[in-house]
């Protein structure tokens, strides 16, 4: 009975630093995620290749696109350009931040769909800044927006495009680094530079 006992201790002990091992030691000190995205069942996480991780490639070139596949949709997404200070609307880009000493500025975007169905939004896209800030898109659109607007939300059919541009109010005398693709939808983030004026 003794023995039983000792086996079993020894036992427990021997997977709970295993476990252990497995799960803290990350190399670099730092503390291991949760890999459970919202949404999805335990079975995933038995899955290696469902588990997020950091781009290696890192930020892309504009134009350069980012490809996904989820839910048997596979989805190309690409940020074209960056333009700030150019635009000139009837309500001011201050009045629409409600601080002073803001500008419009717009990302141009492209999103197509290889296969599957899918919803698009411009919420999910973001202006990084080298201080830490992150803008989101204009609340509200315009009439005077540039066209073609990304759209608020739109639904794509395999073989089809989504185009155009998306405002922000930011910073005037501030240049975002990156354009983030914010999206949970994808297992890596997504992010372009944003060249400098």
């Amino acid at each position: 009975m003794r023995t039983s006992v000792s086996t079993n201790n020894t036992v427990t002990v021997t997977v709970a630093l295993l476990l252990a091992a497995a799960t803290g030691c990350t190399g670099d000190g730092a503390t291991a995620r949760p890999t459970t995205k919202p949404g999805t069942t335990r079975a995933a996480d038995t899955n290696t290749s469902a588990k997020p991780r950091p781009d290696p490639e890192g930020p892309r070139a504009f134009g350069r696109p980012f490809t996904y596949t989820t839910d048997g949709a596979t989805m190309a997404m690409t940020a074209l350009r960056y333009e700030q200070g150019k635009f000139h609307f009837r309500r001011s880009a201050d009045e629409e931040s409600g601080a002073s000493g803001y500008t419009w500025a717009a990302i141009e975007i492209k999103a197509c769909l290889k296969n599957g169905f899918a919803v698009v939004t411009r919420n999910s896209w973001v202006l990084a800044y080298a201080d830490g800030t992150r803008i989101k898109p204009s609340s509200v659109t315009y009439d005077d927006f540039p066209r073609p607007e990304y759209p608020r939300m739109a639904t794509v059919k395999a073989g089809t495009c989504v185009h155009g541009k998306t405002v922000f109010a930011v910073p005037a005398k501030q240049r975002p680094v990156r354009v983030l693709y914010t999206s949970t939808t994808p297992e890596k983030p997504a992010e372009w530079s944003v060249p400098k004026a």
